[in-house]
């Protein structure tokens, strides 16, 4: 998730993200989340998107224990908390200046046997990807990751990089803008791509994405 300050004046719609946490309530637990909007902007505030794909993924439609998941531009790590309280072992990631506040609710948010499957880790995308198995993940996962144009291509690569023929891939994402088509449009050449769930009330959507067989040569 990109790190972008937002003078608190100027979108008064947005007053709720500046509150200094945010609580839910996922897998029978009191969950906690620490905001900074002022600090580090959209990365630490959690966004709609986040919270949806915490419900699907307690609903049990996708299989967590045990299994190998990794969160793409985690910011708050809401997401990744709640896989790894599903069972699953997770690589919570973001960029560098997101990762205190992230690891801070990581660790207040998980008990002590739960804490040791769940890893925060610095993930810039497109860079340095040889720091994490290729297509080594059961899951990837991201909640509202999909807004920056200048972002498209690395974020691609890097789904390409961490997905098997196996992978799924699950992204959250309010369709605000035609770039955001624009993303599913490059999504949908490598990947194929279904809506598998639409919260109504929150206007989000929920795809499902599996790597495309390579085309033979002729």
């Amino acid at each position: 998730m990109a790190l972008v300050p937002y003078n608190e004046n100027s979108f008064p719609i947005l007053s709720k993200f500046h509150n200094a946490s945010a609580e839910f309530r996922f897998c029978d637990r009191d969950i906690r989340i620490v905001q900074d909007w002022k600090r580090l902007g959209v990365a630490a505030v959690v966004w709609d998107a986040a919270v949806v794909m915490s419900m699907y993924l307690e609903l049990g439609r996708v299989e967590l224990k045990g299994k190998s998941v990794i969160e793409l531009g985690a910011g708050t790590g809401l997401v990744g908390i709640v896989a790894a309280l599903l069972g699953a072992k997770v690589t919570i990631t973001d960029r560098q200046p997101a990762l205190d506040s992230l690891s801070t609710n990581v660790k207040s948010n998980l008990p002590p046997a739960v804490l040791e499957s769940a890893t925060v880790s610095e993930l810039t995308w497109g860079e340095h990807l040889d720091r994490y198995p290729a297509g080594g993940f059961d899951l990837v996962l991201g909640a509202d990751i999909v807004y920056l144009e200048d972002t498209f291509i690395p974020l691609l690569k890097t789904m390409e990089h961490l997905c098997s023929d196996s992978t799924l891939v699950l992204l959250s994402c309010k369709i605000r803008y035609e770039r955001d088509n624009s993303f599913l449009n490059m999504l949908k050449q490598r990947f194929g791509v279904e809506e598998v769930y639409f919260d109504a009330e929150r206007d989000i959507h929920i795809f499902q994405a599996t790597k495309l067989p390579l085309k033979k040569e002729l």
